[in-house]
Formats: C-alpha cells, structure tokens, sequence
C-alpha cells in the first residue's frame, strides 16, 4: 500500500465527490440522447412501415393504369418513342404556366413568401443563372432573418396570452391567479386548430377543394413541409385577378406561421425546462456530496470513494465548532510491522526516520500542534535501543 505525504484532503475528497456526481450527470445525458436517438429511428421505422402499408399497393395500381392509357394513346395514334417522350417533357414544363403569369410582382412576392419562410413548394422555380444565384443568397440571409421575426412575434403572442389569462382569473375572482406554461400551451394549440380549421375553409371555398384537402394543406404549410402537391393561386390567373384572395393567402400565411411558432417556443421551452431541472438536481446533489465530505489533514489513501487513514490524520472540524481547536489523534502503532531479523531492523528503521523526518518537518508548518509528535519520539528511542543491542 502506498504511502502519501500529508496534505490538507478535503478539496481532494470534494472533488472526488464532485467528479462522481458529474459522472453520474453525463451517464444521464447520454442515456438521454441515445434513448432520444432511439426513439427517432424507431419513429422513422414505424412511420415508413405504416405509409408502406398505405401507399404502396395504391402505387402500383395508379402505375399500371397511367401506363396503359399511354400504351393506348401512343397505339391510337402511332407516336413513336421520341415524339411521345418529347410531349411528355413538354407537358411537365408547362404545367406551371397553366396558372397564369408567375414571375410579376405579385407571384414573385408569393414566391419570396415560400422561399424565406422555408416552404417552398416547388411549383415555380427560378429559370435563369442570375434568378438561380440570387435565390440561394436571397435564403441564405432571409431563412435567419424570418425565423427570428417569428420566435420573436411568438414569443409576444404567447406574452399576451399570458396577461390576458390572468385577467380572466381576476374577473372570476379566482383563489389562484398563476398562470403556468401548460396553461399557455394549451390556449396556443386551440388557436392554432382555429387557424388551421378556419383556413381550410377558405380554401376550401376558393379553390374547390374537399375540406380535408384543404386542412392537409394548410398543415403542410404551416409547418413548413410544403409538398407541393396542393398549392393555392394556381387557378384562373388568381395571382393577377383576384387580390382579395392573394392578400388572404399572404396574411394566412403569415398569421399561422406566427401562431405555430409560439406553439413550438413553449413546447420547446417546456423540454428545457425539464433539461434544467435536471441539472440544477444535479448540482443540489453535488452540494450535498460537498458538505457530507470528510476534511482530513494527513497521510489518506482513497480507493472506490472509500477513505482509508494509514498513518499521522486528523479529522478536522468546521470552523466555528467547539471541538474544532481539538485535534485527536487517531495514529496507531499496531499497523507497523515488527521483524526479528536485524538486518532488517536496521532498513526499516531507516525507513520509518525518513518518513517521520518528513511529516515532522511539514507538521511543523501547520497551525495546529500534533499530538502524534511524541510517540513519533518513542518510536524512534525504542528503535535506537534495539538496534544497539
């Protein structure tokens, strides 16, 4: 066993106390985030296995079908394989241009709409290498930009949702007039099912839409998704003719971004929330550790947070006790090792100087006096007297 020189333990033992604690902490953590990363896969498993078991087979039959009408049509009227890929080609890339003129101010303001807000749908897309280099700067700097304004709007939102509930509660004269974050949370998601149900209707109505297309639409943008696949102002040159219609879509847009993203904010906030909780836990354990640990001036062997005292330590006492002035020994000489040999006598007396040499000189330093100096004295008679025999 080996043996230390002594020095004040106490900010070894709390640091040892201290460092099991944070051991303990970042276990957690990556508990957590494996346990989160295992979550996210087994989402995704379980997600692709259910749109497999809904899609595929329809899949397969909308194939099969769009392929022999256009087996029909190419043997209808002797189309060879060129002309038909041609009109296909053709076909496709006229599709957008059924909507009316795209690239005037109002379908490009709609455009700028989708391309900061991260929907992008995807019906129009810049042409030209000038469009192309100035979209990817233009969203490199407004995606920021929006996302801010919108955490920002929402952080408001969810402000004066919170003055507005307490208000409530003084008129109602109510016992407790706190406001919590799930009660927060909950108006915030009933107000976004009001927005998301009172846009499907609308668009329901201005583009002739089932209601349940339409409220698949306004999820899809409003959390940003932006298949594609239903895009509103695409019908009868809406983008030029009816400004009504394209101010609603703006403003509906714009609205709903901003509810959903005070919905998010406290949800997310509520995971913080949790996060920190968790640690600040943490720290009251470390604390506890801290004041629980032992403070031992002496020669300590620490080993599985156990404290082993070998020789010359003295518990040390709180400042401001009354036995803090008192310092008692606890050295014992029976964990010496006595031999008969003299030859050995002789080395190990040695030995035994030396350390005590040592600890004499570096107690003499300390403030308080150690008892321990005179069987350390004795010892050393004992052995000279032996050794002279």
């Amino acid at each position: 066993m080996a043996r230390m020189e002594s020095f004040p333990y106490e900010d070894m033992i709390t640091g040892n106390k201290c460092r099991a604690v944070t051991m303990m902490k970042l276990k957690r953590q990556n508990v957590r985030t494996l346990s989160l990363i295992v979550c996210t896969f087994t989402y995704l498993l379980v997600g692709a296995a259910i749109f497999d078991a809904l899609e595929s087979e329809n899949e397969v039959k909308r194939r099969d079908h769009l392929l022999s009408e256009e087996n029909m049509l190419r043997s209808r009227y002797n189309i060879t394989d060129e002309d038909f890929n041609f009109l296909r080609r053709n076909v496709e890339r006229t599709v957008s241009y059924y909507a009316g003129i795209q690239w005037k101010f109002s379908g490009a303001f709609y455009f700028a709409l989708t391309v900061v807000t991260a929907i992008g749908y995807g019906h129009s897309t810049p042409q030209t290498t000038g469009g192309k280099i100035f979209c990817m700067f233009y969203a490199l700097a407004g995606i920021p930009l929006c996302l801010v304004m919108f955490q920002s709007v929402g952080e408001r939102l969810n402000i004066f949702i919170t003055y507005a509930l307490k208000q409530i509660r003084k008129c109602f004269k109510l016992h407790n007039q706190e406001v919590s974050e799930t009660h927060v949370i909950l108006v915030t998601t009933q107000l976004s099912s009001l927005v998301l149900s009172m846009g499907a209707l609308m668009f329901s109505y201005y583009e002739g839409w089932r209601y349940l297309e339409s409220f698949y639409y306004c999820f899809i943008t409003l959390t940003t998704i932006g298949f594609g696949d239903y895009v509103a102002l695409q019908k009868g040159e809406a983008l030029q003719q009816d400004v009504k219609y394209v101010i609603f879509s703006i403003v509906f847009i714009l609205f709903g971004l901003t509810v959903i993203s005070a919905e998010m904010n406290l949800l997310v906030l509520r995971f913080l929330t949790m996060n920190t909780e968790d640690e600040r836990r943490d720290e009251l354990e470390a604390a506890v550790a801290a004041q629980n640990a032992i403070h031992l001036d002496g020669d300590v062997i620490t080993s599985n947070g156990n404290v082993h005292v070998v020789s010359n330590a003295q518990e040390r006492q709180t400042p401001g006790t009354q036995e803090y002035s008192e310092i008692v020994s606890v050295c014992s000489c029976s964990c010496y090792k006595w031999r008969s040999n003299r030859e050995e006598d002789e080395q190990e007396s040695k030995r035994r100087g030396t350390i005590f040499t040592t600890s004499g000189s570096k107690s003499n330093t300390n403030v308080h006096h150690d008892d321990s100096s005179e069987e350390t004295d004795s010892f050393l008679q004992y052995h000279s007297k032996r050794n002279s025999l």
